[in-house]
């Protein structure tokens, strides 16, 4: 009989303060070799998953502007589209709101060969939803461990779960905030929604930091991306997803099945050990 994983909750205290250092890449150019050397090693990744089967998901949450959207592009712009499914996560719908709130996520699993990236997740519950009172407290109390239930389900079911959240300074997001407004091509990305965020910045930090002590599990624990530089952040997402996916996973180039060598030879002229 299998008997479920325990939920152990991280030791180590994640504080946002501790994620707001500056960080130098070394210049474009080295950024560059880095980024494009971290997407080669995320495509074998991805390649090894889909011959093994494997399956994973990675969460990402983070502060309006903190850059999820960018990260997300630079983890994914080399992957096989057919092997990758990225989940934009918004307000539910009237249907999704008649149930419960996990559902709407279960249908958006990854199924075996593939990888799937949340930009925003099923964190909502203990975020917006408690800082705007979407969400009664006994509800988003209850959620934590409810949380740390489905992602241990998940887990034992053999998905890899990885979870980002990228942190900027409440002086870096406003200085994002200025630059998008006064760019016609990016002002549509503020809304609202973000000046009202902006303004309750303590509510949200400190619900950010209660999630961290109550769902950073060892089987799950949460990954803060200092993210006050863009291509900091962006290599260091890669880095950590790279190095989470691919433990315990073999990253050999894959065998060619039986018969496909012959067949090539036989039938096309082809023979694939001569260079």
């Amino acid at each position: 009989m299998h008997k479920p994983s325990p939920i152990h909750l991280a030791s180590k205290k994640l504080r946002l303060a501790d994620f707001e250092k500056e960080h130098d890449v070394g210049g474009k150019k080295k950024y560059e070799t880095q980024l494009a050397e971290l997407q080669l090693t995320m495509l074998r990744v991805q390649q090894a998953y889909h011959y093994q089967k494997r399956r994973a998901l990675i969460v990402f949450e983070g502060w309006d502007a903190a850059g999820k959207g960018g990260a997300i592009k630079r983890l994914s712009e080399k992957l096989d589209p057919r092997g990758l499914t990225v989940h934009p996560v918004g307000p539910p719908t009237p249907e999704e709101q008649g149930r419960h709130y996990l559902y709407r996520f279960w249908t958006k699993l990854p199924s075996p060969g593939k990888l799937v990236l949340f930009d925003r997740s099923w964190y909502g519950r203990v975020l917006v939803e408690r800082v705007q009172g979407f969400a009664k407290k006994e509800d988003w109390q209850r959620a934590y461990d409810e949380i740390n239930e489905f992602e241990r389900q998940l887990i034992d079911d053999g998905v890899r779960v990885v979870k980002f959240f990228l942190h900027i300074s409440k002086k870096e997001q406003l200085k994002r905030f200025t630059d998008r407004l006064r760019d016609p091509y990016k002002r549509w990305k503020v809304t609202e929604d973000d000046i009202v965020n902006h303004e309750r910045w303590k509510d949200y930090r400190d619900a950010i930091e209660d999630m961290f002590d109550r769902t950073s599990t060892k089987l799950a624990p949460w990954h803060v991306i200092a993210a006050n530089s863009k291509q900091f952040a962006r290599l260091r997402v890669l880095e950590l997803a790279t190095k989470t996916l691919g433990e315990d996973v073999d990253l050999s180039v894959p065998v060619l099945k039986p018969g496909i060598a012959v067949a090539a030879r036989e039938r096309l002229g082809i023979d694939i050990d001569r260079v």
